[in-house]
């Protein structure tokens, strides 16, 4: 390998940076500053008066999701050695839960376009582009909610493969896959029971990003055990 292992740890942790500070400015801040769910002439109004902090949040979410595409194939080489089947699964589950939100995003971003007014729309009364809007926002919603399952598939075969990996501490993977599992469950519950899909629900991944980012940012990997795991594999 050409590239020094340590070296995709600590890229990996500035990519988590990267991450959960771009999604919680493009998923929390900016959503909480324009869209009023129970009114949708003021979210409407929102995105209009506040079109380039609207614009800003969905660059952060391109930002996020290049971090993720690169996440996916840093984790697969440092979790290779581990299992490589299982670390190229969890690559691709990530690459697809990427994908998913992306077409989320899509909705999002529409929402802003059919607020806007143009004249194409113009056929349309003030209540039904208001209806469009609303209809194409909630539809983001729960696409970016579903996503969460392969997102959550792709955490929980991170987390099992770090406790087994003797160079990353087991806590780490533990917290991964509980986060993972968290995931999952909010997801189906989106679809089998809503009144139950609880956002404390994701609370442990969060904790489980950030601890992990700590740790890589601060520690790294055994090199020493990885090195023994990659010959053992090989």
């Amino acid at each position: 390998m050409t590239t020094p292992v340590q070296t995709y740890a600590r890229a990996a942790a500035v990519l988590l940076l990267l991450s959960v500070l771009a999604g919680s400015f493009g998923e929390f801040y900016v959503p909480n500053k324009i869209i009023v769910w129970s009114d949708v002439t003021a979210t409407v109004n929102n995105f209009i008066a506040y079109d380039s902090l609207f614009r800003l949040g969905f660059a952060s979410y391109l930002v996020e999701a290049m971090c993720d595409i690169s996440l996916a194939l840093i984790f697969y080489v440092l979790l290779r050695p581990v299992g490589r089947n299982l670390s190229l699964l969890a690559a691709f589950f990530g690459l697809v839960s990427t994908a998913t939100f992306a077409v989320a995003e899509l909705f999002y971003f529409a929402a802003s376009h059919i607020a806007g007014g143009a004249d194409y729309l113009k056929t349309f009364s003030p209540d039904q582009v208001n209806a469009l809007a609303l209809l194409s926002l909630k539809v983001s919603g729960y696409c970016a909610g579903l996503f969460m399952v392969f997102y959550g598939v792709a955490s929980i075969l991170r987390g099992y493969l770090i406790v087994r990996s003797g160079y990353l501490p087991k806590f780490l993977g533990a917290l991964l896959a509980l986060g993972g599992v968290g995931f999952v469950t909010r997801s189906f519950a989106l679809v089998l029971a809503p009144a139950y899909a609880s956002s404390f629900l994701l609370l442990p991944m969060i904790v489980a990003m950030l601890a992990l980012m700590l740790w890589l940012f601060a520690r790294g990997i055994d090199l020493s055990v990885w090195k023994e795991k990659a010959a053992t594999a090989a």
